[in-house]
């Protein structure tokens, strides 16, 4: 229950080696690979190179061919699996066999070649449809689409708007000479299609005329034959794509069994992607690499054991306080304090040589989180929820392998705090008798050893005493932190002033008799918050500033930890409202149906308040004690896959 200490290594091995060591440091995944810090003022500096990272791209092609290809299967071949499915596993011997990554290779361009081909065939069928929609207008034309003009005779082909009168059109046009001709081709709802025959001489003056009325040209001069001949091909070829492209889909949809090796696939391209990244951190002398890295001090016995199989020379060495934060941090908790690796990782990971907070965040997170719900009914399906997906799913990822212990942890102490207050989805079992028997719902409560409601006060207090004990959980970790870097008179001075504090206060208001407990506590304020203050004016300030600062500070955190009184009551009266809207029903149905789905609503509302308040407590007023965060994550070169894992 602590950081792991982590030992610098710096290894120089022959170039030939570079990638089975790779190899072997992802196999035990337990060095992390970082880049050598250059030294300016060093000439041997000059002469090293960068390997060569061509490989990363090559990989990360390969992982998008694979991943386009699973996204292809997923619409024409969907694999059914079940909800709660975990990952399958995978022998590592088996994930790196040469035989069947050929074949998974050839499976991606496949699938994605037959996408590709129908993306065409649809840009095709597009072309075709627009296509047709500029000839279906001039469908019954006999008159072939490439006919010109000659030098005698003027022919278009052009539209007039819609409610234009055909009969307006032609006499117009009729005024601009006798030999012409305007015909309508068909009719729409916003244009006129129509064709214009007229002798050369007076082709000028009639489509002055019609440009007049809104006559607007076809282009129609790319195409030829007949309209209706062009629509019968463009039919043609559209049956013909249309065709292909069902033989395409109805092969794709038969290729489902291909999911399976295009997931290892890219998985696999992922792990060559993580290998070719850490090998752009290294450096060459040519014949030779440099590797600096982290690798946890328990692990490093094993890893050298591996090491001697090469020709290559290893150093490890202790970290240095001034290396501190560049240092990164893996935390070793057991199965009670490490779910609590949840909130510390998206609050922030403590700085390396600092302490652990999950151990001392613990008991008080779960503690609280129950009191906060406390309902047995809440409990048990949190309880349950976990074991199941546990069990069923095993999770493993960064997230869920932590969220799923820590939520049945906080459904026990739901499930206690439900007890003590006698909640079972709120008041539901005596309501429910209560309608059964045409009873008071009094004569069927549960036992309790308190009702929250009636006892709001004596909750409270409790709430409050509860941050209190946090808060000195905290001023103590704070004060051993400082005498074990040698600062006993400020840990005394600062903390240890407000200990003595609180307890002269609280005895004084034990035994009737603040006056003298104030008066004594000042003292100690006076004598400590004055230690180390220059001149009677400095002293003064120090007093009077370490007063208001910790007074205002002290009183705003406690009453913070009156929100586990709030939530508590918030929760019980919501669950209590939706039974009892149920009750007045006066039928069991509909009393359930609303029961239940009122205590649904209140649980999924809940569920997620509480641990956002349980996080502020803990990130804020516990914090802010004693944490030190800042630390970065540990990420060695590791099998870090998506779809399988990897059995070593």
């Amino acid at each position: 229950m602590a950081i792991v200490k982590m030992k610098r290594l710096r290894m120089v091995a022959m170039t030939s080696d570079r990638d089975a060591l790779l190899r072997q440091l992802q196999h035990m995944g337990c060095v992390e690979i970082v880049q050598p810090e250059a030294d300016p003022d060093d000439p041997l500096w000059a002469s090293l190179t960068r390997p060569d990272t061509s490989g990363l791209a090559a990989a990360h092609e390969e992982k998008n061919q694979a991943e386009r290809a699973l996204e292809v299967l997923k619409r024409y071949a969907p694999v059914k699996s079940g909800l709660l499915s975990p990952r399958p596993g995978v022998q590592e011997g088996e994930l790196f066999r040469p035989d069947w990554v050929e074949q998974a290779r050839a499976a991606a361009q496949e699938v994605n070649g037959l996408d590709r081909r129908l993306a065409a065939i649809h840009g095709e069928e597009n072309k075709l449809e627009a296509q047709k929609a500029v000839l279906e207008p001039w469908r019954l034309l006999d008159l072939p689409l490439e006919t010109s003009s000659t030098p005698q005779v003027t022919i278009q082909l052009g539209t007039l708007p819609a409610n234009l009168p055909m009969g307006q059109a032609e006499g117009a046009v009729q005024t601009g000479g006798e030999l012409v001709q305007l015909t309508e081709v068909s009719a729409g709802r916003d244009f006129r299609c129509c064709t214009l025959v007229c002798h050369a001489s007076q082709s000028e003056a009639v489509l002055e005329t019609l440009k007049s009325l809104g006559w607007s040209r076809a282009n129609l001069r790319d195409w030829t034959g007949t309209a209706a001949e062009n629509l019968d091909r463009l039919e043609r070829e559209a049956k013909a794509l249309k065709e292909e492209a069902a033989s395409i889909e109805t092969k794709l949809t038969g290729m489902g069994e291909l999911t399976a090796s295009l997931r290892q696939l890219s998985d696999l391209a992922g792990l060559d992607a993580s290998r070719e990244e850490a090998q752009g951190r290294l450096v060459d002398t040519g014949q030779t690499f440099l590797l600096e890295g982290w690798v946890p001090a328990e692990s490093w016995s094993a890893l050298k054991q591996q090491l001697d199989q090469y020709p290559c020379a290893c150093e490890v060495s202790d970290p240095a306080p001034e290396d501190y934060p560049r240092v990164p941090v893996r935390l070793k908790n057991n199965w009670f304090t490490s779910p609590l690796n949840m909130v510390t990782d998206m609050y922030s990971l403590p700085a390396y040589g600092t302490l652990d907070p999950n151990p001392l965040m613990a008991p008080f997170f779960i503690l609280f989180y129950g009191m906060m719900m406390a309902d047995m009914g809440y409990g048990l399906i949190m309880m349950i929820a976990s074991i199941v997906v546990i069990k069923k799913a095993q999770p493993d990822g960064a997230s869920m392998r932590y969220m799923m212990p820590l939520l049945g942890l906080c459904g026990v102490s739901t499930f206690l705090w439900g007890a003590a207050t006698g909640g079972f989805f709120g008041d539901l079992i005596p309501q429910l008798l209560s309608l059964i028997n045409h009873a008071p719902v009094e004569n069927y409560a549960l036992p309790k050893l308190f009702d929250p409601l009636d006892k709001a006060v004596n909750v409270l207090v409790g709430a409050l005493i509860l941050g209190v004990l946090q808060i000195f959980t905290g001023m103590a970790v704070s004060m051993y932190k400082q005498m074990k870097q040698g600062e006993t008179m400020a840990a005394l001075c600062n903390e240890g002033a407000w200990f003595l504090v609180f307890i002269l206060v609280g005895c004084g208001f034990a035994l009737g008799q603040m006056v003298p407990g104030m008066i004594a506590a000042l003292v100690v304020l006076i004598i400590t918050q004055s230690y180390g203050k220059k001149g009677i004016v400095g002293k003064a300030m120090g007093v009077f500033g370490s007063l208001y600062n910790g007074i205002t500070g002290y009183f705003s955190d406690i009453l913070s930890y009156s929100r586990l009184m709030a939530l508590m009551l918030a929760g019980a009266v919501t669950a209590q409202v939706f039974n009892t809207l149920g009750a007045m029903t006066g039928n069991v149905v509909l009393f359930l149906m609303i029961a239940l789905v009122g205590n649904a609503l209140n649980f999924a509302l809940n569920i997620l308040g509480c641990f956002v308040h349980d996080m502020r407590l803990q990130c804020l007023e516990y914090f802010g004690r004693f944490y030190e965060d800042g630390g970065k994550p540990f990420c060695p070169l590791d099998h870090n896959t998506k779809y399988y894992k990897v059995v070593k």
